[in-house]
């Protein structure tokens, strides 16, 4: 979807401010909304790409004020409503009026260690033709989907060559959409600064994304 979310190439949100040292959680709280989206997602409700959605589908002014873990912790109780494990009421009053889901199973404290430090995997043991080989030149499709996309905006329209091909992964956008993982290639493709941002971009400069088959056409 085109949201405030994309802001890649986006002016006018100053500089990226560096913090020296900085912990991988400033409050008590942040680690807690980490702790429950991990824990939650091992419930099988909604995939990553789905949860990544409920993120982007924060109202934009409340996406712009929000901080990192604001806004995972919005995106959070979208989902746990949207799915019928809490209320509105639930979560406003932060009680529980009602029994849990029939078969709903806690993620095991035992398994928390194992589960961040080994992640997911979404490479897809399937045979799936390439529609591109390395070296080819490409267009990165002019899409405006309503649903989940991991194209960005500024790259949209833009020629480009594929620099690798990483095999077959799960497509976010159908992932997202409960239509199933539609598994493709998955490229890293190299567009030139100037194709990007024009004749005042560095002659030099490139810029290179992991794009799908779906997002691609042949230039």
């Amino acid at each position: 979807m085109n949201g405030v979310h994309d802001m890649g190439g986006m002016h006018g949100f100053g500089p990226i401010q560096r913090e020296a040292d900085e912990p991988v959680f400033h409050y008590r709280w942040e680690a807690r909304t980490f702790a429950l989206r991990q824990a939650s997602g091992a419930l099988g409700k909604w995939n990553i790409d789905i949860a990544r959605h409920a993120n982007e589908r924060t109202p934009p002014e409340e996406y712009l004020r929000a901080t990192y873990y604001e806004r995972w912790l919005a995106g959070l109780q979208r989902l746990l409503v949207e799915n019928g494990l809490v209320t509105q009421a639930e979560l406003a009053s932060g009680k529980s009026e009602r029994p849990a889901p029939p078969g709903l199973v806690a993620f095991p404290p035992e398994s928390v260690d194992t589960a961040v430090r080994t992640g997911r995997n979404y490479r897809v043991d399937a045979s799936v033709p390439s529609g591109f080989t390395v070296g080819a030149r490409v267009t990165a499709r002019n899409i405006n989907p309503i649903g989940a996309t991991r194209l960005p905006r500024y790259v949209r329209g833009k020629r480009g060559i594929v620099d690798r091909d990483y095999g077959v992964f799960v497509f976010p956008d159908a992932n997202a959409a409960r239509h199933g993982q539609k598994p493709q290639h998955l490229y890293n493709v190299r567009f030139s600064a100037r194709e990007l941002w024009g004749a005042q971009a560095a002659p030099k400069d490139s810029v290179c994304l992991d794009l799908w088959e779906d997002y691609l056409e042949t230039a």
